[in-house]
């Protein structure tokens, strides 16, 4: 092998490097408490043929690493997403927090048609997992097309493995917004706030059947 060949060929390996690692440090910046290894499987799926222990070295380099002990959030530059269009193009859902008047605490998942403004599913429970999110949205697929783009914040069900292969599966984007930002997830933001001021507060009372 030439000299010139041995040469060109390094070239090109620094610039997939250095292109590899701008776009690690881009899904990084977009999903900040995710580690090494999810940020290698989405690489894999935009088509990266790259190993996990060459994500990670990138991933080191730059100083990527989920801060565990102090958590400093890092201003991230997104675009905000235009407006829906038409029905079941975008859904929003988040919790909503509430207690029963002996004490014990639920939540309400709550899931907003961004363009109608239908609230589509409540699912009420004192546990909701990654799994059961899948579960109310697999019920959803039932009745009506999914939207192609489902806003979401940056809890542990939403960010979690089970609801990210669920949405890679059916051709799903989860748009994660800043942590600390909910005006970011404006319409299930205004949901959630006329929810609770005329159903959950109107009705404090409430106690569980069992």
């Amino acid at each position: 092998m030439s000299l010139e060949t041995t040469g060109s060929s390094i070239i090109t390996t620094l610039c997939r490097s250095k292109g590899l690692q701008e776009r690690l440090t881009e899904l990084a910046a977009a999903r900040p408490r995710w580690g090494y290894r999810r940020l290698w499987v989405l690489l894999r799926r935009e088509g990266y043929a790259v190993n996990w222990k060459r994500v990670y070295r990138l991933y080191r380099e730059a100083g990527l690493a989920v801060k565990r002990r102090r958590r400093k959030r890092t201003a991230v530059a997104r675009r905000p997403l235009p407006p829906a269009t038409r029905p079941n193009e975008r859904w929003s859902m988040d919790f909503v927090h509430d207690r029963l008047s002996n004490g014990r605490w639920f939540r309400s998942l709550t899931i907003v048609d961004d363009f109608t403004r239908e609230c589509l599913a409540i699912e009420v429970d004192r546990s909701l997992t990654g799994a059961r999110v899948v579960e109310v949205l697999a019920q959803l697929a039932q009745a009506r097309p999914l939207a192609r783009t489902i806003v979401v914040d940056n809890g542990p069900e939403f960010t979690g493995r089970v609801l990210d292969a669920w949405a890679y599966r059916r051709g799903i984007t989860l748009a994660f917004i800043q942590p600390g930002k909910p005006t970011q997830n404006a319409f299930i933001e205004s949901f959630n706030s006329r929810l609770r001021d005329e159903c959950l507060n109107a009705h404090c009372d409430l106690t569980p059947a069992n």
